[in-house]
């Protein structure tokens, strides 16, 4: 009976955080300075483009248009073309994505906590329109000693001359 009345406690607990978690969430959308409904994104981003900023999706490795672009330019947010990163801040890391060492400016980027997939990562998002982006991990080569990987789909290039 003991466990039963403990097991009943922990469901409704359980569910009591889920709920205030999934509150949170939907707190943290409604946030940024750039707020459309799922149908605006969608018209406006490719299927591809939407799967990644707005579904936390990943594209596959090595596939990206800006893995190996080394042009002079700003990377912008596909979603909102917020400046994101500097070319000067990116560097081949051999892992498949764009990569950058640093954000354009403090405040571009947003790094949550992300838990999915059996992992504990730092999910990184464009501050202005909440897009997906990609990842930030702290084995970096350069001195900030991070690597923004980053899904060539949530981002732009726009050459600066």
């Amino acid at each position: 009976m003991k466990l039963l009345i403990v097991s009943i406690f922990l469901l409704f607990t359980s569910q009591s955080c889920d709920a205030q978690n999934s509150r949170k969430m939907s707190n943290e959308k409604n946030s940024f300075e750039i707020v459309k409904s799922e149908e605006e994104w969608q018209k406006q981003l490719s299927s591809e483009e939407y799967y990644i900023l707005r579904q936390k999706g990943t594209e596959r490795p090595f596939t990206g248009e800006y893995n190996m672009h080394f042009e002079k330019g700003v990377y912008i947010c596909r979603g909102c073309n917020t400046p994101l990163f500097k070319s000067d801040s990116k560097f081949d890391s051999h892992c498949g994505w764009p990569s950058f060492d640093t954000e354009i400016e403090s405040g571009a980027i947003i790094k949550k906590l992300d838990k999915s997939h059996g992992m504990l990562r730092t999910e990184i998002l464009c501050a202005k329109c909440g897009g997906h982006l990609g990842h930030v991990f702290n084995d970096g080569p350069t001195e900030s000693g991070l690597r923004y990987c980053v899904n060539s789909l949530s981002i732009s290039f726009d050459k600066k001359e």
